[in-house]
């Protein structure tokens, strides 16, 4: 694997796990959100690659009672080219399911996902 993409891939979820703690919660409702134990990070198209650049792609989804993906969807893109990368990438993902009360419940998602080739 090319080192560049090694980087991509570790900025990638570092990035991700940041965005997932700053879900918000009210306090009243003693909730905790769903917590990512598998991550898979998305491929980097190669002509994306070529570019050097960096791109961002906004997904939403529902992360069940299971701490299965479900339902993923584009929110924002900002290069068409990473969009389908981000959704495959992200159906592989598997969470601690969000919490209320001390039951799993399901809850939606928003996260970024930011592709930088260096």
């Amino acid at each position: 694997m090319h080192p560049a993409s090694l980087q991509t891939r570790y900025a990638l979820i570092f990035a991700v796990f940041l965005a997932l703690w700053a879900l918000p919660l009210r306090a009243d409702e003693k909730a905790e959100p769903p917590v990512p134990v598998r991550t898979v990070a998305p491929e980097v198209p190669s002509e994306f690659a070529r570019t050097n650049s960096t791109g961002l792609v906004t997904v939403n989804f529902m992360v069940d009672d299971k701490g299965n993906v479900q339902e993923p969807k584009i929110v924002k893109s900002s290069n068409p080219s990473l969009e389908e990368p981000a959704l495959v990438a992200i159906k592989k993902w598997r969470f601690k399911p969000a919490t209320k009360g001390g039951t799993a419940v399901a809850v939606h998602v928003t996260i970024p996902i930011k592709f930088q080739v260096e």
